[in-house]
């Protein structure tokens, strides 16, 4: 199959650049905690990490592909993908995601614009890689919380991971049932050997390529990563947060648990753990309380801050309305799974 060159589109990336520094201007001059110093180390250098990250991924998915290493990178979760109908080609995005969902998206955008993979297993291979995000953020937070909240925090961590598996179970089963058997599967691959003159070849077509696909990316990435830096420093996600834990909190969680949640939903990640540890240490909530406050804490508080870290990312590296209705789904169906475990939880314990 000839590869299509994507033509960079320099004039898109220069009218991307004047729209984001405009929108950075009004930024500075409308809200007085951004300044030229936090703009630097709170937006510049996690932009350019995300554009580095974004930029592995579209490199490294076009030379596993013209390299024949996908079946090597993917060999740890090929029965899984063998089941789900997903091919070596997810399995390596798979397996890239241990270690960066960017470029594990990258290389999915790679083999989705070369026509090697359809859109199902793009959705569906993302979907299933909050398998590996989840496991990437666990030693982070695992170590943290567990010696605040004791049991109930190793509760809350099970009940977390279930759901994951549970997604990802039935996400390789649609697959199964739903996908065709993909064409590597059927046929029997050529042993690929790299000599010096294939190598230099994977690395000019690589070359070509590239600075299109980049471009394309960046034209998104640029305006809408700063446009959401800009509104979260407003405080527009804090609002948020503090309105949606006014409304959970008198409706649905114990009022004796109120700061656990409003903490967990405004101040950072592990203050609600710390809260709930201190109201447990006291006696004035229980472990069944603590963890249902956590959880929904984890429904609440996520898609939000999905939107505020995820949404230019995926916009960028997709498109506005596959990114979008990806990162959506993809927090529907991972907000159904905590919320099915969690009512199982609470009924049966």
């Amino acid at each position: 199959m000839k590869q299509r060159r994507i033509k960079p589109d320099y004039r898109g990336v220069a009218i991307s650049l004047v729209i984001s520094f405009i929108i950075l201007l009004c930024g500075i001059y409308l809200v007085e905690s951004l300044t030229f110093v936090t703009v630097f180390k709170r937006l510049f250098i996690p932009l350019v990490r995300l554009l580095a990250f974004i930029t592995l991924g579209l490199a490294l998915g076009q030379y596993l592909e013209l390299s024949g290493l996908t079946k090597k990178l993917s060999i740890l979760a090929r029965p899984l993908f063998r089941f789900g109908k997903l091919g070596d080609r997810c399995g390596s995005a798979f397996t890239t995601a241990f270690v960066s969902g960017v470029a594990a998206n990258g290389m999915l955008l790679e083999f989705y614009q070369d026509e090697k993979i359809s859109k199902k297993q793009v959705y569906l291979t993302n979907f299933v890689n909050q398998l590996p995000a989840y496991f990437l953020h666990l030693p982070t937070t695992f170590f943290i919380v567990l010696p605040l909240t004791g049991s109930a925090g190793l509760i809350y961590f099970c009940i977390t991971l279930l759901a994951t598996l549970l997604r990802v179970f039935l996400f390789l089963l649609y697959g199964h049932l739903f996908l065709a058997q993909p064409e590597e599967y059927c046929l029997h691959s050529p042993k690929i050997e790299e000599s010096a003159k294939e190598k230099r070849a994977v690395w000019q077509s690589i070359r070509k390529k590239l600075p299109g696909r980049i471009t394309k990316v960046f034209i998104w990435i640029f305006p809408i990563y700063i446009f959401i830096y800009v509104v979260n420093a407003a405080g527009l996600f804090k609002f948020l947060n503090s309105a949606l834990s006014g409304f959970i909190v008198t409706r649905v969680v114990p009022v004796e648990s109120l700061s656990v949640v409003i903490l967990s939903f405004v101040a950072e990640f592990t203050s609600g753990f710390a809260a709930a540890g201190a109201l447990l240490d006291s006696g004035v909530i229980t472990v069944k309380q603590t963890v249902i406050a956590l959880l929904t804490g984890n429904i609440v508080a996520f898609p939000i801050r999905a939107i505020r870290h995820q949404l230019p990312r995926y916009i960028g590296i997709f498109s506005p309305k596959m990114g979008t209705g990806m990162l959506l789904m993809g927090q529907f169906f991972r907000i159904s799974s905590i919320i099915f475990v969690g009512v199982c939880y609470y009924f049966l314990f």
